[in-house]
């Protein structure tokens, strides 16, 4: 049964049954919507309502009491049965349950003959509840219906190529499975054979299908195309994207935040003090005179046109929401307190590489050294040659750009590693040095090494790194690698601007010629580089010092004691670094930076629809509360406007449920 404490009972989202038959092939994102009468409150509202409806028109038609009187008291032992229960344990706790109030002004209406009176409260107020516990049980299944998107099992491929069915569960990380056309992905993971257009879009949002390839991540849950994929597990059932949303989402659903928590320890005062109230609205007009019977029923009016059911479920609804939304979009906000700071953002905090940027080196440019004897594909295939054996992000970044342009690289032998320094190796018989420019041309006079010199420095000052090669010991040319800005990088600045009314601040560790040219690109003005993790923790709190409240947004260890020290902090989760993700209060799971300000955005309309509930609930209580003692208001007709409220503050706060929510949020 409802309590005005619902939204911090009973929104826990219930554990996902294990079991469940996956979705027919080609079929869209499956739905899973509870059913009203599955709910225990729904039942018992119906079966209140149904004795209700039953004695009403024999009252009504002047029938004997015998027969109307036994179906009003099982409408009220039906409606009112829980919520008695619920407040009279409360009332052992040493806590005043708005319920109990609720059943005792129902009891009371009956004991001055207002049987139809009571019996309408009861119906009401259970109806009200059934209402109420089916919203949260449609926030669950908003989020929780995501695992639905994942198929049951999977088709696991052994060593000798025998296909084997297993459920999605049994899979661990490095096996390979086989998705045929039609099919939906059982895990997350990569490409390692085939290709096909995968249908992703109920994980990322994008509308049309993604081209996928070797080397390429899929997502549990997305929907295969034509082709068929033979996939490496990369992530446990448990860890996949989807049941990371879902696991936080009931983590943060566990929480309350710190306008909840005021509400609640305001309520227990004010209960007091309405029944207190109460009992004056009934002495003092008997002491004065006035008929018992009137006297009761204006008191038990009182009693309920000023429970604070609406004030109390003000709060939770939005933030709820907005967190169920945000996690079905890829954002895991750990709690409703968290939603509620991020609203609260006026300054944000950015890292350079994994956030503004993909985090992972990729080639930009060969150049060769004229005179030298190789032209760019030589020279392409002699680096990658020799540094296909190093785990290195650099060696792999050439060793990527060599296969993505359809190179054939030679055998490398006698292979070296010397680390700050570079790898060497015999390649077709020439020892080929892939390394730092300023090692290995120290010390070195020669016109080539003069002029890789004067290379390296032009590519380090356009924000690059330099990689040089060197064949039989002399220059032939070099690799220009960078980490390229990520694709949303200047809108979601400009975003991020509008927002906090200030530019990003881009806090960094990499040298102050790289992260100005980022800063360039993606229209940031304070940038401050060079910087370890202490001082970025220093620079967060110079912010915080004038009065801002900072959102940090990084991935690496180093920016942990930032994401920790700052007003709030969201980590970037695909490439995030464990300790980042723990520090961090939100977390981008598929890397999409734009997220982050429609997040914002969507806190700060969660937080208005906070205090549009507030509002009305104010007006409601006030207004009823004046009819009461200043006229005379039905009793049905208080009822109907105590709980009319309940329903309508509760109700509002689920509109960021819907998806058109999020899309304004971050349009």
């Amino acid at each position: 049964m409802r309590s005005c404490m619902v939204w911090g009972m009973t929104s826990t989202l219930a554990p996902l049954p294990t079991g469940s038959p996956a979705p027919p092939r080609g079929a869209g994102a499956p739905r899973r919507r509870t059913r009203v009468l599955a709910l225990p409150e729904a039942r018992w509202a119906a079966t209140a309502t149904v004795f209700f409806l039953l004695a009403l028109p024999l009252q009504l038609a002047g029938a004997p009491a015998w027969s109307w009187g036994p179906l009003y008291a099982l409408a009220y032992a039906a409606g009112g049965w829980e919520p008695a229960r619920a407040g009279l344990r409360a009332l052992r706790e040493r806590t005043l349950d708005v319920d109990l109030l609720m059943v005792v002004a129902a009891l009371g209406a009956a004991s001055i003959g207002q049987v139809m009176d009571g019996a309408l409260l009861i119906v009401i107020f259970a109806t009200s509840g059934a209402l109420e516990a089916l919203a949260t049980a449609r926030t669950a299944d908003s989020v929780r219906g995501l695992l639905d998107l994942a198929p049951a099992t999977a088709t696991r491929l052994g060593t000798d190529g025998r296909e084997e069915t297993v459920a999605v569960e049994r899979l661990a990380v490095g096996d390979t499975v086989l998705v045929r056309p039609g099919e939906r992905i059982g895990a997350d993971g990569r490409v390692l054979d085939g290709a096909s257009d995968v249908d992703q879009a109920t994980i990322t949002g994008e509308p049309l299908p993604v081209a996928k390839e070797r080397g390429d991540e899929v997502f549990a849950g997305t929907l295969n195309g034509t082709g068929a994929l033979r996939v490496r597990v990369e992530r446990d059932a448990s860890d996949t994207v989807i049941a990371r949303i879902v696991r936080m989402v009931q983590e943060a659903s566990e929480t309350k935040a710190p306008t909840q928590l005021f509400i609640e320890k305001v309520e227990q005062r004010y209960s007091l003090g309405m029944v207190a109230a109460t009992l004056a609205v009934f002495l003092v007009p008997l002491a004065f005179g006035s008929e018992l019977t009137d006297a009761l029923l204006r008191a038990m009016t009182f009693m309920i046109v000023a429970s604070p059911c609406a004030v109390v479920l003000a709060t939770m609804p939005p933030l709820l929401s907005a967190i169920a939304n945000a996690g079905r979009h890829g954002v895991l906000v750990k709690s409703a307190v968290v939603m509620e700071r991020l609203g609260q953002v006026d300054a944000v905090a950015l890292d350079k590489t994994g956030t503004l940027t993909e985090g992972t080196p990729r080639l930009t440019g060969v150049r060769p050294l004229t005179g030298c004897g190789s032209d760019e594909k030589e020279l392409l295939v002699l680096a990658a040659a020799a540094e296909h054996p190093s785990e290195h992000p650099l060696a792999r970044a050439v060793v990527d750009a060599a296969h993505e342009r359809g190179l054939a690289l030679p055998v490398a032998e006698d292979f070296a590693a010397t680390p700050g320094v570079g790898v060497t190796a015999t390649v077709d018989g020439r020892v080929v040095v892939v390394g730092a420019p300023a090692r290995l041309l120290a010390g070195a006079t020669d016109a080539d090494s003069a002029r890789a010199a004067v290379l390296a420095g032009e590519l380090e000052e356009e924000g690059r790194t330099a990689v040089l090669v060197t064949v039989d010991g002399r220059p032939a040319g070099l690799l220009a690698v960078a980490d390229r800005p990520r694709a949303d990088a200047p809108a979601t600045v400009a975003a991020l601007t509008a927002l906090t009314g200030a530019a990003p601040v881009l806090l960094t560790g990499d040298n102050p010629r790289a992260a100005a040219r980022l800063a360039a690109e993606t229209g940031i003005t304070d940038v401050r580089a060079g910087l370890l993790p202490e001082q970025k923790v220093s620079a967060v709190r110079d912010l915080e010092g004038a009065g801002r409240k900072v959102l940090v947004v990084g991935d690496g260890v180093n920016d942990a004691p930032a994401l920790a020290a700052a007003h709030t902090g969201v980590a970037m989760g695909r490439a995030g670094s464990d300790l980042a993700l723990e520090t961090a209060d939100a977390i981008v799971v598929r890397d999409e930076l734009a997220t982050v300000p429609a997040v914002i955005s969507l806190s700060r309309r969660a937080r208005g629809l906070v205090v549009q509930n507030l509002v009305v609930a104010g007006v409601f209580i006030a207004g009823l509360v004046v009819w009461d003692l200043a006229g005379e208001l039905p009793l049905p007709l208080g009822v109907a406007g105590h709980e009319g409220s309940t329903v309508v503050v509760g109700l509002n706060g689920l509109r960021l449920l819907r998806e058109t929510a999020w899309k304004r949020c971050a349009g």
